[in-house]
């Protein structure tokens, strides 16, 4: 059966348009509906799944079985006090992190984003290969974001790690933070990249002209 989709926000900037459609097989739900869009977009596996569904534009249980030609909103949570955190082997893209964060009682907007430089340690860096203890590095990630939004007045937190290959000049790892001033994004930020590399188990390694070295946590 085909299924219209409408996606909103964050989630329409990851797909890069507001409706498609799908091909589903018969039974489909609107949870498969989420899982359908995140195995052809990874991008959306960096957002929280949505937190309502909507078909042909009523609110209805997730799970519940659609019919061909059903429309399916995706509800993404709702801007304010989101807290997101997630490891990728896909690009990442700042813009999405600005828009998990957007909050209109934001005056402040803190963007960290941390690059593979090209020197390191007087050698020329070809490429980064990162690895990490993957179910322990997101747990870790979503602790420390939580307790960056318990000592700060965040409206919103969202971090991403990069895994695998990483060519220089490709974002590693980036954050954002709204708060309603401008001294508390920066100060959260600054605790969660400075604790991020301290605790969470990612390592990298460095891959230059005459061989390579694991560096250890993410830096």
């Amino acid at each position: 059966m085909r299924i219209a989709v409408r996606i909103f926000a964050a989630y329409r900037q990851a797909v890069g348009s507001s409706t498609l459609t799908l091909d589903l097989p018969g039974g489909a739900t609107p949870r498969g509906v989420w899982s359908a869009l995140a195995e052809r977009y990874p991008a959306l596996r960096r957002f929280p799944p949505p937190s309502a569904f909507a078909v042909n534009d009523e609110f209805i249980d997730p799970d519940r079985a659609l019919s061909d030609a059903d429309e399916v909103a995706l509800i993404p949570p709702v801007s304010g006090g989101a807290t997101t955190s997630s490891l990728t082997r896909e690009p990442i893209d700042p813009a999405a992190l600005l828009a998990a964060v957007a909050d209109p009682r934001a005056g402040a907007v803190v963007l960290f984003c941390g690059t593979v430089r090209e020197h390191s340690r007087e050698r020329t860096v070809e490429f980064l290969e990162y690895e990490a203890y993957e179910v322990m590095a997101e747990r870790e990630m979503r602790r420390i974001a939580e307790e960056a939004e318990s000592r700060w007045p965040a409206l919103g937190i969202a971090v991403v790690h990069r895994l695998g290959h990483l060519e220089v000049g490709e974002i590693s790892v980036a954050i954002a933070v709204a708060c309603p001033h401008r001294a508390d994004a920066f100060a959260a930020a600054r605790f969660i990249i400075d604790t991020l590399k301290q605790t969470v188990p990612i390592w990298k390694k460095e891959v230059w002209g005459e061989g390579e070295e694991w560096i250890g946590s993410a830096g």
